[in-house]
């Protein structure tokens, strides 16, 4: 593990600069896991994150992280509630984390092992603490319900923020969030039908 932290603003710059997708494979075990990873990786969304909920998803991502490895593309953690899943994730080669919810320390603990973080947002408030942490890039869920107006109505107070719409994400409503000023959209089942995966790859031209 690394002992500099990371600068995840800029880590999230560089990784989905001109990226409008990412992948997050909850729950598919290794198998499943690796096979939509890749997937997700010959139609060009190239950051895929697996959520750690069990000890069969740290082995997803080990397994991911080492797929991900031999085409040059990096792998993330997802739900990363505490610094002792940080680690973790980081032990196992994942290269960012990303949380449902704000909490400063877990992002500290991320970045301190060489993670770069993405905590959740769903407030002005929670959105104002991030970024006066100095963070960027947050994960706005559930984005669905919080709705495509959240997003033009963040941009006002907070003009630099990067957001990534996470929760209820599909090939059908990309690219209305892409849309409303949402810098990236998360998709999960999406990858698992051929229908989602012709329209994903419009969303990704555009």
């Amino acid at each position: 593990m690394s002992t500099q932290r990371v600068d995840s603003t800029a880590w999230f710059d560089d990784a989905f600069e001109g990226a409008p997708l990412m992948a997050i494979l909850r729950g598919m075990g290794t198998a499943r896991s690796l096979e939509l990873a890749a997937t997700a990786w010959d139609l060009g969304i190239d950051a895929v994150e697996i959520p750690l909920q069990g000890a069969e998803d740290l082995d997803a991502l080990t397994a991911v992280v080492a797929a991900g490895r031999e085409r040059g593309r990096q792998v993330g953690a997802g739900t990363v509630l505490d610094g002792a899943t940080a680690r973790a994730a980081a032990a196992a080669g994942a290269a960012f984390a990303v949380s449902p919810g704000l909490d400063l320390e877990v992002v500290r603990a991320s970045e301190e092992a060489g993670l770069a973080a993405m905590p959740g947002v769903a407030t002005a408030t929670e959105v104002q603490q991030a970024y006066t942490a100095g963070l960027r890039w947050l994960k706005a869920f559930p984005a669905s319900l919080l709705g495509t107006g959240w997003f033009p109505a963040m941009r006002g107070p907070f003009p630099e923020a990067r957001f990534v719409a996470t929760g209820g994400m599909n090939a059908r409503n990309a690219a209305e969030f892409l849309d409303a000023g949402v810098r990236v959209v998360a998709v999960g089942s999406a990858l698992e039908d051929a229908a989602e995966l012709a329209r994903l790859a419009e969303v990704i031209a555009r």
